[in-house]
């Protein structure tokens, strides 16, 4: 028993310790000086324009009648080159900064000449109407079939991936990058989800779905159109609440460097009997906001690790990427003209790692009217707001009051990794945007009912569950991070019934805050309470050994290891969620429905969704910090009848 014992105190010390390491290692990685790399105090800040996305199209589908009941998409995904650096100073003397070589998507929108093709990072939005279907075409052409482009950045074979060419798992010692592996870099899987949707799972983009340019498909590769080679086409029903949803990659193992590569974009979802929108600023005073980080090369490329934390082990991954330099819709520190009026800014944190803390640099207070799921229940004022990986937050910002010529600073100020990593440098990553007020009449901000929605009350009708997060250490670092001990290909434990109501206990013994996300459902946050975490790990390894696990985690129940009181949400939370900061030391309960969000009358088995959610490959859940995403911090869910 005292072999055993010491074993297990070895391993523990090691996972408590494996944010720390984590922390200071994948931070000196991120910003380590290098020839190539483009230093980001030279590219002059603020005279970029911010680009408000155009909305694609669609081909209006409708019936006999001429009632509308269908909109439809072709949406594809190449290579082209973009402008994202300035390409001139403040004194307009250029730059010299090149284009940068992006994946986007490319569909039609409306311009002044008409109908024309427009591609895109961050790509153009989805404008969606509740209660009328769209159905999107989704085609990969990142080359042609008889020559399939290669992938920008390092494809890590060692990692659980889509691995389209069955290259299998290659051991040590490991090839360079580059070149890589040629059998990994190309073709090139690409699977669109459409983040916070209530979507039935063969149009979720499950992980296993993807499909290249030639042909080739995941296990869970699912098309309503038969012909489809290079594409997959999905209907999103547009039945839940309106509110601000985004659309990103999620192909296996590789979704940090396809969103990396630029494959991301806003999909706003609209009721037509909302009675708060006209209370809300619209048109050019409404604007969608993705705040993304990355690190450029020279010659104006993206730049990503090619050497791993851990090399013996996995020769080309990081556990986090944080980039040196702010990107906002697709523009390097932009500035943005405002009149003296309000604003509605649609926020996403759009990075693969780096969480925001927003403020004013003038200390102006602004106010959050919906987060991921649609409107709070009341308006909240704040003066600072923190924001994770795939969380959207919407917001209010008044300009009414400040003079014209004033300028102000969106600014951040969220440690990384988050929230105990290095303070955000306040001449780079510190700096997100300028606001400069222009001269304009003022125009003084509709007032908002007291009320802006009504959020049920949940009751449990199930029992709850645990799960523990994990990070497994490697030489130098974490090696992978796991839920509840499990690697993504262990048999499917969490298997809720349709209609149901559950907590989920989550559990976070590392010191890094995980954005988990849950595809299908919006929850609600119930609290977050401090619990003793090195006995709790101890005590969760005696019974479960060292992970990952290969047999059925055996749940510790975590009531005797709570400290203090359970906190409540804070007032921007108390909403619909789909993505939930998980922070360190602490349990965090989420109550979870499978049922829409407005549905009356749930209860277990009965299906309430305009949907069968019980059918198809199933959904997932996973920490949104999309490098921990790509190496096993990612669990399939199968909803039951």
């Amino acid at each position: 028993m005292k072999k055993t014992t010491s074993v297990l105190s070895l391993t523990l010390a090691l996972v408590l310790m494996s944010t720390l390491v984590f922390s200071v290692v994948s931070l000196v990685f991120a910003v380590k000086p290098a020839q190539v790399l483009l230093d980001p105090t030279t590219i002059p800040k603020f005279v970029n324009q911010l680009v408000t996305p155009p909305v694609y199209v669609p081909t209006i589908v409708t019936d006999a009648l001429g009632n509308v009941i269908e909109h439809d998409y072709v949406i594809d995904v190449t290579e082209f080159y973009e402008q994202i650096l300035p390409t001139v100073d403040a004194l307009g003397n250029p730059t010299g900064f090149a284009q940068t070589k992006v994946w986007g998507y490319g569909g039609l929108i409306q311009t002044t000449v008409g109908l024309v093709y427009f591609r895109n990072s961050p790509a153009a939005t989805f404008e969606a109407t509740r209660g009328i279907p769209i159905r999107v075409k989704w085609v990969n052409n990142l080359g042609t079939a008889a020559n399939p482009l290669s992938h920008m950045f390092a494809v890590d074979p060692t990692l659980h991936w889509a691995d389209p060419n069955n290259l299998g798992m290659p051991m040590a010692p490991f090839t360079a990058y580059p070149p890589g592996y040629p059998l990994a870099q190309s073709p090139v899987p690409i699977a669109t989800h459409l983040h916070g949707g209530e979507v039935a799972s063969t149009s979720d983009g499950h992980p296993d779905s993807w499909f290249t340019v030639n042909g080739l498909k995941g296990s869970a590769y699912n098309s309503l159109d038969a012909t489809d080679t290079n594409a997959a086409t999905f209907t999103y029903p547009n039945t839940q609440l309106p509110t601000t949803l985004w659309y990103h990659d999620h192909a296996l193992g590789i979704t940090r460097i396809n969103v990396m590569s630029g494959l991301a974009g806003f999909y706003l979802l609209r009721d037509p009997v909302d009675t708060i929108a006209s209370s809300l600023p619209s048109g050019q005073y409404e604007i969608p906001i993705a705040i993304q980080d990355r690190t450029f090369n020279l010659d104006g490329s993206f730049w990503f690790p090619t050497i791993g934390m851990n090399p013996t082990i996995h020769p080309y991954w990081m556990p986090e990427f944080f980039g040196n330099t702010i990107m906002v819709n697709g523009k390097v520190w932009p500035n943005l003209n405002v009149e003296p009026r309000q604003y509605r800014f649609r926020l996403l944190d759009g990075s693969n790692a780096r969480f925001y803390t927003l403020s004013f640099s003038n200390k102006m207070a602004f106010t959050q009217i919906g987060s991921d799921g649609g409107y709070l229940p009341t308006a909240v004022p704040l003066t600072t707001l923190t924001i994770a990986p795939g969380e959207r937050a919407d917001i209010l910002v008044d300009f009414s009051g400040l003079a014209p010529g004033t300028k102000v600073i969106l600014q951040n100020t969220a440690k990384a990794p988050f929230p105990a990593g290095a303070p955000a440098d306040p001449q780079t990553v510190g700096q997100i945007m300028q606001i400069t007020v222009t001269t304009a009449p003022v125009v003084v901000p509709t007032p908002l009912p007291a009320t802006l929605n009504t959020i049920p009350a949940l009751t449990p009708d199930v029992p709850s569950r645990t799960m523990t997060l994990i990070e497994v250490m490697g030489p130098a670092g974490p090696a992978e991070i796991l839920l509840d001990g499990q690697k993504w290909s262990a048999p499917i434990s969490e298997q809720p019934k349709v209609g149901s109501t559950e907590d989920w206990v989550i559990v976070n013994p590392t010191a890094d805050t995980h954005p988990i996300h849950l595809h299908l459902v919006q929850f609600q946050v119930i609290s977050r309470q401090p619990f003793q975490t090195k006995k709790y790990m101890t005590d969760w390894m005696m019974i479960n050994g060292m992970p990952p696990l290969t047999k059925p985690t055996i749940k510790l129940p975590v009531t005797p290891y709570l400290q203090g009181k359970p906190v409540g949400p804070a007032a921007n939370e108390k909403g619909w969620k789909d993505t939930v900061q998980v922070n360190p030391g602490e349990v965090t309960v989420i109550r979870v429905r499978y049922a829409p969000q407005d549905a009356v009358g749930a209860a277990p088995e009965i299906n309430k969704f305009t949907f069968d959610p019980t059918i198809g490959p199933g959904y997932v859940w996973h920490c949104h910090i999309i490098d921990h995403e790509d190496n096993e911090m990612m669990r399939p869910y199968k909803v039951t009848p």
